[in-house]
């Protein structure tokens, strides 16, 4: 099946007030637009539908909250009652089609449903991870200029409580842009006092409120604006439109992920990033299956067991996380003793993404859970996966280290710096053939122009995915690191990505990190740092040398891998991502600013010291 094929049978199957006559409009590269003449509505499609179509009684959403001993459950009539109702919040507040909403809450159902009523109204959500720095939450604030902000007085951390509002006032404070009123949902935990004639309790807004009925979009109206991490002065909001993200990911419940309506589906992850937008929120209330939020970590909520409570409690069928929650979780218990308290037999996958799944994590956890596990790729500029092993299809062998191949949709291709195809087995940029499939960003907020020269403008007619990688002569595509994280040592090209790989492999090593830093003799050098798993009692100096050899004799003294050390944590932004980055520009001396999305800004200080010992960051 080609490709309009594959998407005019996916389009079939969503709800449309009208109809769309064709599939891809592809006037103006690299702005292609999907149902172009296509009208519907994101929340018709995930609540209205189901309750009309008799699916009503059926959970909806599992909010579970181990850090405020909460759990509660919404049936999809009772999540469409309140969707419709705080949407008529927002009318009131003179929210309509095509004002944006800034969301900035913590991992409660109210941000879902916060979500869910802009689009009922056409109104474009931005969310905002609750607890962002104000002078970060101030540039997106004036980026996206909102009519109303959403937001609650603090968010529940496992060892303190975070103040939200003062931080949210300081915000509105620093920007020019002004709301014109904020929603403020009061936990109890902490409350906060409210602006008069600004702020509106949520729970007094919402005693009051109409329902709101659904406002028919143009299939390539913008349903939301998510800004990448580590945006800082200069706004990057990826723009995802209406039609298309229904479409994929409705489709890619079932393709990928093979889930059924009705099933519960679990993505572990915040409604802050991409993957709570498309696999907490969307496409699992577009499919009909029952999702869960979850306001806790992997381990210390209470205890390395937490994830596998959950999956036991709430029957889920098919999980997704990041890779970091497994290292975290086989740090903390090795041998997997918390699982086996727990009856895991109604999950049937794993899924990981986020960030490069090394092969001894993926191996330990289909170990321990003898279910699949399946590494795939995606981006948030993608909104869904460009690569996985696609259960709802054919279900590949598992190759650890690779996410299978390209989803039906993408074309994935690897290019030199010439643009030229490179060999099977060859490293080079991985870039995806225009147009890209439904549910991709459409453009960046405000930013055309950037749009085209920071993602098409270098390799003309392919999306440059700014990853570095090989395909071998299987098709399986392997994502080896980011472009920049390609290091150059005497001239040859290495990925530190493999090098991360085999240290992985220590049987004392939790997780790693490997970033080039500047060599005057031999342009960059590999540089590693390893955190141990929990009750190694050795000296860290042993385990380093050992780490340094394990190196050298799999990928050889063309690595030049000398300098390794173990530290206690690695820097990671909220979402799992090793700031890579961050710790390059440390060790090489240069200028850096704390990145807005980092998780604990104290573990640089300890990263600073290690550094040093290994002769950098000067």
């Amino acid at each position: 099946m080609n490709n309009l094929d594959l998407w005019r049978e996916a389009a079939a199957n969503i709800h449309w007030y009208d109809s769309p006559s064709e599939v891809l409009d592809a006037a103006k590269p690299p702005f292609y637009r999907w149902f172009p003449d296509g009208t519907t509505n994101a929340c018709y499609n995930a609540l209205d539908l189901h309750v009309e179509q008799g699916r009503g009684d059926q959970a909806a959403l599992i909010y579970d909250s181990p850090v405020t001993d909460t759990k509660r459950q919404y049936t999809y009539a009772e999540l469409l009652d309140e969707v419709a109702r705080f949407a008529g919040v927002l009318a009131e507040q003179g929210v309509v089609k095509g004002d944006r909403v800034i969301v900035y809450m913590p991992m409660v159902p109210e941000a879902l449903i916060a979500m869910l009523a802009c689009a009922r109204l056409g109104a474009v959500h931005s969310v905002v991870f609750g607890g962002f720095a104000s002078n970060e939450l101030a540039v997106r604030i004036d980026d996206a200029a909102p009519r109303v902000i959403v937001s609650a007085t603090c968010g529940v951390e496992p060892a303190r409580i975070v103040p939200y509002k003062p931080l949210l006032d300081a915000a509105i404070e620093l920007a020019e842009h002004k709301p014109d009123a904020c929603v403020i949902l009061r936990r109890p935990m902490q409350d906060a006092d409210l602006v008069s004639g600004r702020d509106l309790d949520w729970a007094h807004a919402m005693a009051s409120a109409e329902p709101a009925p659904c406002t028919p979009v143009a299939a390539n109206d913008p349903l939301y604006i998510l800004y990448t991490s580590g945006t800082t002065g200069q706004p990057k909001g990826v723009v995802r439109d209406t039609g298309g993200s229904i479409v994929a990911l409705k489709w890619s419940m079932k393709a990928v992920y093979n889930v059924e309506p009705g099933d519960v589906y679990w993505a572990a992850s915040d409604v802050g990033w991409v993957v709570g937008h498309s696999y907490i929120v969307y496409g699992p209330l577009f499919n009909g299956n029952t999702t869960v939020i979850y306001e806790g970590k992997p381990v210390g909520t209470p205890d390395p067991g937490a994830f596998w409570r959950v999956i036991s409690e709430y029957k889920v069928k098919v999980m997704f996380t990041a890779p970091t929650a497994f290292r975290a979780i086989k740090k903390e218990d090795p041998t997997g003793e918390y699982l086996k308290r727990y009856d895991l037999s109604c999950l049937q996958s794993l899924f990981l993404a986020g960030e490069r799944c090394d092969p001894s994590t993926l191996e330990w956890a289909q170990q321990q859970l003898g279910v699949p596990v399946i590494d795939h790729w995606w981006q948030t500029e993608t909104g869904w996966p460009i690569c996985s092993n696609c259960l709802g299809i054919e279900e590949l062998p598992i190759v650890p280290g690779s996410p299978a191949r390209a989803v039906p949709g993408y074309d994935v291709q690897v290019l030199d710096e010439n643009g030229e195809q490179v060999g099977a087995g060859d490293i080079g940029a991985l870039v995806v053939k225009s147009p890209l499939p439904p549910g991709t960003f459409t453009t960046l907020w405000n930013a055309e122009d950037r749009y085209k020269s920071a993602y098409f403008n270098r390799y003309p007619g392919y999306y440059e995915t700014g990853d570095a990688g090989y395909i071998d002569d299987d098709g399986y595509i392997f994502v080896m690191a980011r472009t920049d994280d390609v290091i150059n040592v005497a001239g040859h090209r290495l990925s530190t990505g493999a090098m991360e790989e085999v240290l992985a492999e220590h049987p004392d090593v939790a997780e790693c990190a490997v970033v080039g830093v500047a060599d005057a003799m031999k342009g960059q050098l590999p540089l590693g740092l390893v955190v141990v798993n929990s009750g190694v009692d050795r000296d860290v100096a042993e385990i380093a040398a050992e780490c340094v050899q394990l190196v050298r004799d799999r990928i050889g003294p063309v690595a030049a891998f000398k300098l390794c050390a173990v530290v206690e944590r690695l820097p990671k932004t909220r979402s799992g991502k090793i700031l890579r980055g961050t710790m390059r520009n440390i060790a090489d001396g240069e200028a850096w600013k704390m990145p807005a999305t980092i998780d604990d800004p104290t573990i640089l200080e300890e990263i600073t010291e290690a550094l040093r010992g290994l002769g950098y960051a000067s």
